[in-house]
């Protein structure tokens, strides 16, 4: 069951979660939507428009849909021009076969998917693609290890961590899903590592003392790991997952 205070916990810390969340790799994204420019493309769990930016650089046309009104509010700051509709995977106020790509982000895990995958399945065009792209932290680097643990210690959950277990089947009106692996990095100081960190569900819904457990901890982190100590800007590097099914 999707943790809803969770998954609309973001729209309090919308300016923060567009300034310091990563984007995403265009060669991730350009593989995702699985067509060439311009394609008919919807951006589900849109967020503060992270992913639609990606998507209207390379060119396509898209509609963001998104169900928490002050991450609405931030994209439309953000991403001049563009407008999100109010609605959920689950539920999206746009017509049948009407587009040809759907992509989602990090929001996809919030997703009541079976429902989801059969909502998709009356937006799309044959042919067109279900794509769920995710950025995960790189835990093979030991200062990210490092990070993850204390909070997962302090704040508990998990990252995404797909290895696509759960994306194996889409539902009958899709093809198999396809897997694809990008690698990105994000430059970070201390603060902009506090900054990210605290755009975390977990993070946002924890107690204010808890909060400032997490931050000292973070700052801690960056002043004494050897790999980060004296270092004023450091590289977080990123693995970016991406899973795509074609529908029949």
């Amino acid at each position: 069951m999707v943790d809803q205070m969770h998954a609309l916990s973001f729209g309090v810390a919308a300016t923060a979660y567009d300034r310091y969340r990563p984007s995403y790799p265009e060669p991730a994204v350009a593989w995702a939507v699985d067509r060439p420019a311009p394609a008919r493309v919807v951006d589900l769990g849109a967020g503060t428009g992270i992913l639609t930016r990606v998507l209207l650089a390379l060119g396509h046309h898209v509609t963001p849909v998104e169900p928490d009104p002050g991450m609405r509010a931030q994209l439309a700051v953000a991403t001049p021009g563009v407008v999100a509709l109010a609605g959920t995977a689950e539920q999206v106020p746009l017509p049948d076969g009407s587009v040809d790509t759907i992509v989602a982000g990090q929001a996809y895990h919030w997703f009541d998917h079976p429902v989801a995958h059969a909502e998709g399945a009356r937006l799309l065009r044959p042919g067109g693609t279900y794509a769920a792209v995710f950025n995960e932290r790189d835990d093979s680097v030991p200062w990210v290890t490092a990070l993850t643990a204390l909070t997962v210690e302090l704040l508990g959950g998990r990252g995404i961590r797909e290895d696509g277990a759960w994306m194996a089947d889409h539902g009958e009106h899709y093809e198999p899903v396809e897997r694809a692996e990008f690698r990105h990095a994000v430059t970070h100081t201390p603060e902009t590592l506090v900054g990210m960190i605290g755009t975390r569900s977990h993070y946002i819904t924890a107690t204010e003392q808890r909060q400032r457990e997490v931050d000292a901890a973070i700052r801690e982190l960056a002043a004494n790991h050897p790999d980060l100590a004296g270092r004023e800007t450091f590289e977080l590097p990123y693995r970016t997952l991406v899973f795509r099914a074609r529908r029949r």
